[in-house]
């Protein structure tokens, strides 16, 4: 009998939009694990909906790399590799820097006074010492300021590397907390004062925070068998 999904408050009758946004704020409170197998009825028990509704919502997160169908195993959430994180990050420093130009060069009204009401909330989260809620905070703002400068595409894009990158934290980082209190802030400041500059150069700098923590130059960890495999080999010692 498929065990039980503890993660999830049982809700009723949700909407495929709903589900996946539950499913992503467990991943960003570190609540779901790289590698977690998921099946449909499971969900669909949990959200109290079809088969139908969670197919959809696996599909979607699916085409987002977020989950990943894998034959004879089922549905599991993403489990990216080192080679893969790395990947992940380079497009972030590619995109983030110039989200944070927009935002410094075009007036946001009120989208500045959601991101400052977002960063009250990481310093609430930080001083209860609520570390879920810290941890979730800070992945969501960066998907805040995407959605800040108004551009849907760019929002999904950063939806699925920041889940992604929250599931290599799990798996890379040794110790696993959140962004140092001061980073974000530096980089809203920077955006509030115009500095288009000052705010890439804040936020590439942050990223590769992020990076240098997660060890990537490390070998990637090799599974029992393919060790035995090469011992039998001869080309292991031991």
């Amino acid at each position: 009998m498929e065990p039980s999904l503890p993660r999830f408050q049982k809700a009723h009758g949700k909407s495929e939009a709903e589900i996946r946004r539950r499913i992503l704020q467990a991943i960003f409170e570190m609540r779901l694990p790289p590698g977690e197998r998921l099946t449909e009825e499971q969900l669909a028990e949990t959200f109290d909906v079809s088969r139908t509704v969670v197919r959809q919502a696996i599909a979607r997160l699916s085409q987002d790399g977020i989950l990943v169908k894998i034959p004879n195993i089922g549905t599991t959430v993403a489990a990216p590799t080192r080679k893969e994180t790395r990947d992940i990050l380079a497009v972030r420093k590619m995109v983030e820097p110039a989200i944070v130009r927009i935002l410094s060069a075009a007036p946001v009204g009120g989208g500045l006074e959601r991101i400052h009401a977002h960063l009250a909330r990481e310093t609430t989260a930080r001083a209860k010492g609520d570390r879920g809620t810290l941890v979730r905070l800070t992945g969501e703002f960066h998907l805040l300021l995407a959605e800040v400068a108004a551009n849907d595409v760019l929002t999904r894009l950063m939806t699925s590397l920041q889940t992604l990158t929250c599931l290599a934290i799990l798996l890379y980082a040794e110790q696993n907390e959140a962004c140092p209190p001061d980073e974000h802030s530096r980089i809203v400041e920077a955006i509030a004062g115009g500095d288009g500059e000052r705010a890439a150069t804040e936020m590439l700098q942050h990223l590769q925070h992020v990076e240098f923590d997660l060890h990537l130059d490390r070998a990637e960890p090799g599974s029992p068998l393919s060790d035995t495999i090469a011992w039998l080999r001869g080309n292991a010692v031991g």
